[in-house]
């Protein structure tokens, strides 16, 4: 397993990082999960507080609890759940970033996060406020870092100007090339981390049958696929392609990948150690891309 340097922080993080959103109510199973990524050399887990109501954060701090020392933890803030659990309402303010830290920490078992992320953001956000909230617990020492999640140009802008994030995590795929418009260009520039989630495209990119994908009707979706195996031939796995052509941009620190089985676990792994060379990236940078509709 290859790491990297997250942006301006001291964070080294395997290129290859645990979305802890896909792991299920199983914990004797999402540990095993857990473990065995470890051992593949995966330090990167991702979770939020918003996942299975917390429940996600508890499981992946029992089953990290032993091995925090070895890893780099990172979790979400902003969305707050309902009291009748019908739903979450965005809460983007400094009082309930502080609040909402304490039960992830608890939930995590640990006394400190490594990144801390807002997770999501409009342009209407009390910028400011946020940040102070998140540099507040970087000086009590609750968090080492701090970034955002978000898909938006016009919001991903304001944090690059106004604060001191180290990361955004975005969604960037072979079928949602939107990043490559404007973001990663600036992040890379700006020496911020990008952290790609969505980079197996709901599974379209290996192995689920063509379906709509963004602006992209089922028959565009075929014709990429079919398009991507052409030009790269049986050279490299589906998964491999995949991961492959979001790690090769200079931008991306860590490909985020959703794991629910130690099947799909032991293909990526595999999948990390691939080689896809830059002539066949230069051919898939051909392939239809999306650009941004909104949030300019």
């Amino acid at each position: 397993m290859n790491y990297r340097k997250l942006g301006k922080s001291e964070l080294y993080i395997s290129e290859i990082g645990f979305g802890c959103m896909s792991l299920d109510d199983d914990q004797a199973a999402n540990s095993k999960i857990i473990h065995g990524a470890l051992d593949g050399g995966i330090n990167f887990f991702d979770t939020a507080d918003l996942y299975q109501k917390g429940y996600n954060e508890s499981m992946v701090g029992k089953a990290l609890k032993e091995k925090r020392k070895n890893i780099i933890l990172a979790t979400k803030v902003g969305n707050r759940w309902r009291e009748d659990g019908s739903g979450w309402d965005w809460c983007a303010n400094k009082k309930y970033i502080q609040e909402a830290i304490e039960k992830s920490l608890t939930r995590l078992q640990t006394d400190y996060i490594d990144l801390y992320q807002l997770h999501g953001g409009t342009i209407e956000d009390p910028i400011e406020e946020v940040t102070e909230a998140f540099e507040n617990l970087q000086q009590q020492g609750k968090i080492r870092y701090y970034g955002i999640s978000s898909i938006r140009p016009n919001v991903i802008r304001e944090y690059v100007s106004r604060s001191n994030i180290v990361s955004v995590l975005m969604q960037y795929s072979l079928l949602d090339r939107r990043p490559e418009e404007t973001c990663l260009g600036l992040l890379l520039q700006s020496n911020i981390g990008v952290l790609a989630r969505g980079v197996l495209a709901k599974g379209l990119l290996i192995d689920k049958p063509a379906e709509r994908y963004m602006e992209f009707n089922v028959e565009v979706v075929k014709e990429i696929l079919l398009n991507i195996q052409s030009i790269i031939g049986d050279t490299i796995s589906k998964t491999g392609i995949a991961l492959q052509y979001v790690l090769k941009h200079p931008a991306i620190t860590s490909a985020v990948a959703g794991i629910r089985t130690t099947e799909h676990l032991t293909g990526i792994l595999s999948a990390s150690k691939e080689i896809l060379n830059d002539r066949q990236r230069k051919f898939l940078e051909q392939l239809p891309s999306h650009k941004y509709l909104e949030h300019r």
